[in-house]
């Protein structure tokens, strides 16, 4: 048994640190309530973190997804937020794993170079919710392609993505044999389908800064050598997408559980009140110490789960996990370090009600933690479906 990193990890770590240190919390906050940060995001483009895990041979960096964990973990660590981004590292794993060789050879070098976005994953509908066998956005065949009609909901950074990995249905719901038969994965141009008036984009407020938006595709569409793997498999192929997905998503909130814990210990150990620290008081030193404790917890299964996906095998179990432990976390760590500030953490400059609200979607999204449960519930302890 290994507990070592490589060298690596360490260098991509003070990477990052040297590069987020250019956008600190006026950057952040002067990006509120709906700005999208297009500096940061051309930054971390430049120096080829977002082509982290594109394999060298497509213009990427080809690294494991323990290292493109740790530059998202340290982007939050430093108090920057990695949604504005994250989706291009975790979109990859559909296409590498199951799109062509010429599809590789069309995109990912234009990808990893910054010419093209891929932000955008469009899967969830407002009737499916998180049921997504369910959804009734149908791609059907013509000409040279498929026509795309339908809805979806909660894609976030549409508005600032090239293209989009989207999941259709591509067999009639009474036709399939099983539930998750009949659905197909296409990359859409973004840019195209607006411009057709096929496509239309409509951004959603939402608590934190997120640039999520609702789609309406109404004869969108897409060129038959855009299809990405085999029609009628593609919720097997987001699975491999979305197990990255789980463990890059962990790594945020473990980075923001870092930020926490240190933004609230550094203060309780220098915030006098009644003539001493307020740290030396249990019932403040005790939840950051816990948090700190459920952070590296949760930072250990999401190695397990990236080793397990690097090695090719079985990692659903550990990538729920991962995700549900570490936004857990990072939600408890939130609550102690505002506990901390006391009103001061309500206050912008500080940051942390920023962050606060930031950390706050990991429980719900990219996955409920309640289906977390559902899913540890059945598949891993053999009880009955919940769900």
């Amino acid at each position: 048994m290994e507990f070592g990193l490589p060298d690596e990890i360490e260098e991509i770590r003070t990477a990052i640190r040297t590069l987020c240190a250019g956008f600190p919390g006026e950057y952040w906050r002067g990006l509120e309530p709906v700005g999208y940060p297009d500096e940061f995001v051309a930054a971390l483009t430049r120096d080829g973190w977002l082509a982290a895990l594109i394999p060298e041979e497509y213009g990427g960096a080809g690294l494991s997804l323990t290292a493109a964990s740790a530059i998202l973990e340290e982007i939050n660590t430093s108090g920057c937020n990695a949604g504005a981004c994250h989706a291009q590292m975790y979109v990859m794993g559909t296409i590498l794993r199951h799109g062509s060789e010429e599809q590789k050879q069309r995109y990912l070098p234009r990808i990893a170079s910054g010419e093209l976005r891929l932000q955008a994953f469009g899967v969830t509908e407002p009737t499916a919710g998180s049921d997504t066998t369910s959804i009734t956005t149908t791609a059907t065949q013509s000409e040279g392609g498929w026509t795309i009609h339908g809805q979806k909901i909660w894609t976030s950074r549409a508005e600032h993505s090239d293209l989009m990995l989207l999941l259709a249905r591509t067999t009639p719901t009474a036709e399939r044999a099983r539930k998750t038969d009949g659905l197909s994965t296409f990359i859409v141009d973004i840019k195209r389908a607006v411009a057709d008036g096929t496509l239309t984009i409509r951004p959603i407020r939402t608590l934190m800064n997120h640039a999520t938006t609702e789609l309406f595709l109404d004869g969108a569409f897409v060129p038959e050598d855009d299809l990405v793997g085999e029609e009628g498999r593609g919720f097997k192929h987001i699975l491999d997408g979305m197990n990255a997905e789980r463990v890059l998503i962990a790594a945020e909130c473990i980075g923001d559980g870092r930020w926490f814990v240190e933004k609230a210990s550094a203060y309780a150990s220098e915030r006098i009140v009644f003539g001493r620290p307020i740290g030396s008081n249990q019932g403040v030193q005790f939840p950051i110490a816990e948090a700190h404790a459920s952070i590296e917890a949760a930072s250990l299964m999401r190695y397990k789960a990236a080793w397990l996906y690097e090695q090719g095998l079985p990692c659903g179990a550990e990538a729920n996990l991962a995700k549900y432990l570490a936004s857990e976390a990072s939600w408890a760590a939130a609550n102690a370090c505002l506990d901390t500030h006391g009103g001061f953490g309500f206050a912008a400059e500080y940051d942390i009600e920023r962050k606060f609200r930031e950390t706050r979607l990991y429980t719900v999204a990219p996955v409920s933690n309640n289906l977390v449960l559902s899913y540890i519930g059945q598949h891993v302890l053999g009880m009955p479906r919940s769900y």
